[in-house]
């Protein structure tokens, strides 16, 4: 046997795989690059050398309004780390800077104090200026004009009032955007909800392009690029983290120009070639990613790339919040995945429903793979009504998966599901 430890919640499962039947362990080979930085110092050295823009302190100089789009609560940012630093370099620029931190929630519910106090410290908490986005107030808006798929862009007034736009965020594989940061911190992050489900529509989802480590030719991508340069999003802070949601990388600057640095190098050290396995096994990284079904296609999308036809995929994912936002529960509860995916893919852009692109990507796959789900925070009759097969274990998800595909079905591991982008075999 061999023993697999799998990112779930805020720690590890471990998981026993026959040594006959393990093809893969999918997972980025240990650095031998010795991180001679401090986190704090990394960020400082990229603030120092921006790409394609001025320092943040040259282009605050004189700005009166400073807005700081920061990601919320499902994000790893570290903003413990890089408010401060951000905050630091506004107030270098104009000491009587009037800041703004507008958390960037996109659909999802605003964040609590208590959440607020853990992601960015007591003083940020006490002494600035938070304000959660609220994508459903129809008067919390400007309208900014057409976006390449047809969708008004329409965006958070608070940040198109301001004398400077500011972001921070972390790049990371992203199912269907490509990459996260950069740009998302405007749409989704502070855009109305139908501008948003204009950009998630089921057409766009369905693009070929639509996927993981591609913004060349992505649609999804130039509707958010577009979106950001209209806001006039002038600076963006964007980071890279290990295994353990260490800072190992910044790179600061230009929305697009930065934002491409970050996401090459990412592609360069979390690229992995494509195994192929009758059973896949994966995660959605762990906490924060992980409390909630609604974030885990982004788990999910790895092992889509590795699992044969037919094959069986097993999903461990806390889910200590349920199901996620109520459309996506109200969608996956609905309907068998067949009769779920017509309705979702004859549904126009203007019409989409919030959420519904998640719902999309798992009823899609469901019609393809059996699914068995691993989590503590999802009951039984909720997991097969949405079509997945449930069990009690990673142990009993194992035992199910081999006797699916038979005793010698080849099986392949992907500990941590949102670390490592498999590579695309070139056309």
């Amino acid at each position: 046997m061999k023993r697999i430890e799998l990112a779930y919640g805020t720690g590890t499962i471990g998981v026993d795989i026959p040594s006959k039947n393990l093809v893969a362990v999918l997972e980025l080979p240990p650095s031998h690059q010795k991180i001679e930085l401090s986190e704090i110092e990394i960020i400082k050295k990229s603030l120092a050398s921006p790409i394609d823009t001025a320092p943040l302190h040259i282009l605050a100089h004189n700005k009166k309004k400073v807005v700081i789009i920061t990601s919320d609560h499902t994000r790893a940012v570290p903003s413990s780390i890089t408010m401060p630093l951000l905050l630091e370099e506004v107030r270098k620029g104009n000491p009587q800077a009037d800041i703004t931190i507008l958390i960037a929630t996109g659909l999802h519910r605003g964040m609590t104090n208590e959440e607020k106090v853990a992601k960015f410290g007591l003083d940020i908490f006490t002494n600035e200026r938070l304000i959660n986005h609220n994508a459903f107030d129809k008067n919390a808006f400007t309208d900014l004009g057409t976006l390449p798929s047809g969708s008004k862009c329409e965006i958070n007034t608070l940040a198109i009032e301001c004398d400077l736009l500011i972001s921070e965020g972390f790049i990371e594989p992203h199912f269907f955007a490509g990459f996260s940061g950069g740009r998302k911190s405007v749409l989704p992050g502070v855009a109305s909800q139908d501008c948003v489900n204009i950009n998630h529509s089921a057409s766009a989802i369905k693009h070929p392009l639509s996927v993981t480590g591609i913004l060349d030719g992505n649609i999804i991508h130039e509707d958010m690029i577009q979106a950001a340069r209209l806001a006039n999003l002038s600076f963006i802070l964007n980071v890279l983290l290990d295994e353990n949601k260490k800072v190992i990388e910044a790179y600061c600057g230009d929305v697009d120009q930065a934002h491409r640095t970050g996401a090459e190098s990412l592609m360069r050290r979390c690229g992995i070639d494509k195994v192929s396995a009758d059973i896949v096994i994966t995660t959605n990284g762990g906490y924060p990613l992980d409390q909630n079904l609604y974030q885990c296609p982004k788990g999910l999308d790895a092992a889509l790339s590795c699992v044969k036809e037919e094959g069986v995929i097993i999903l461990a994912a806390s889910c200590i919040d349920g199901l996620g936002g109520d459309n996506f529960g109200d969608l996956m509860l609905s309907a068998p995945s067949k009769e779920l995916l017509q309705r979702i893919l004859s549904t126009p852009p203007e019409q989409t429903i919030s959420e519904q692109w998640c719902a999309q990507r798992f009823s899609d796959a469901l019609l393809k793979y059996s699914i068995i789900l691993v989590t503590d925070g999802l009951d039984r009759s909720q997991v097969e009504r949405m079509n997945f097969i449930y069990t009690e274990t990673i142990k009993d998800a194992v035992t199910k998966a081999l006797e699916l595909k038979g005793k010698n079905a080849s099986i392949a591991v992907i500990p941590d599901g949102v670390g490592i982008i498999i590579r695309r075999e070139e056309k």
